[in-house]
């Protein structure tokens, strides 16, 4: 039997929800990393930055769109050294200025990939998978990287049968 690990980044709190932002208690994609281990199983990785993001939304989106010009690796509260023990990685986030928030990418690019199955999840407000993709391809040597997976993120409390089919599909 395989073995998941379920990387992810979700921001609580203020959110672009369907055109306003809203106060979320829980991220959208820390709701689609749950339902994605409920489905196949695995350990739960959340990706959590030393000096968080601003609470008001614009200005979160802000710090994101300068780190991703500067191609910034912010530093983390934890990392994880090694995933030698699993063959599946999905990892999951938000869509922020196309791609994940740089964060994911401190963990990802320290990592060894080689021969380990990578697929993206998406949370968005219209953006879909984004340049996640690609992403992976550059953040992970060595993987394979396998078909993504965009959720509305308006809608990814009720997303659980879609993440679920489509998780389940992806580990073959």
């Amino acid at each position: 039997m395989s073995k998941n690990l379920i990387l992810y980044y979700s921001r609580k709190g203020e959110n672009y929800v369907n055109g306003g932002v809203k106060t979320l208690s829980k991220g959208n994609t820390e709701i689609c990393a749950e339902f994605i281990q409920k489905a196949v199983g695995g350990d739960l990785f959340e990706i959590e930055t030393v000096k968080e993001y601003a609470a008001d939304y614009y200005a979160c989106i802000d710090e994101a769109k300068k780190e991703l010009q500067q191609k910034a690796r912010p530093a983390l509260k934890r990392t994880l050294d090694s995933i030698a023990d699993y063959d599946n990685v999905f990892v999951c986030g938000p869509c922020w200025w196309g791609t994940f928030p740089m964060a994911m990418l401190t963990q990802l690019e320290r990592l060894d990939f080689t021969g380990k199955k990578v697929f993206a999840v998406m949370t968005h407000e219209g953006s879909g998978l984004g340049g996640s993709e690609r992403t992976l391809k550059t953040a992970c040597k060595g993987a394979i990287i396998g078909k993504g997976l965009a959720i509305h993120g308006a809608d990814a409390a009720k997303s659980e049968a879609t993440v679920a089919t489509w998780a389940k599909k992806s580990i073959g």
